[in-house]
């Protein structure tokens, strides 16, 4: 349970992180972020293994490439759920989306040693 809750925590800030590095992705506090890596987490749950599988063809043909634009997708799903999150264009969606991910994947790297 400790782990889900870092791993929570390393999500929002991952998220907040963000927001303050792309003048085209806006956040209004850290209480959003949080709200927002529920949002994330459920839907990467529940609908991106169903997004991969419909666009699999298009995703193989450019070698795993579109999972950037599904991953945009989702962010700007998350951003139409969570009150307080937006994106000026579909691009900084898709940019957010990489940002995110290498700051959360250096996050829970870095943190691993100490039990996470």
């Amino acid at each position: 349970m400790i782990k889900l809750i870092l791993h929570w925590l390393i999500l929002a800030a991952s998220i907040l992180a963000t927001s303050t590095f792309l003048p085209g992705f806006k956040i209004t506090s850290f209480q959003t972020a949080l709200l927002a890596a529920i949002a994330l987490g459920i839907l990467n749950v529940l609908l991106r293994p169903i997004l991969l599988l419909l666009t699999f063809p298009i995703n193989f043909m450019t070698l795993g490439l579109f999972t950037l634009v599904i991953n945009g997708i989702i962010l700007l799903l998350v951003a139409h759920l969570v009150k307080g999150i937006s994106f000026d264009h579909f691009g900084w969606a898709i940019l957010a989306a990489v940002v995110i991910g290498i700051v959360n994947s250096l996050a829970s790297f870095f943190l691993k040693p100490f039990g996470a």
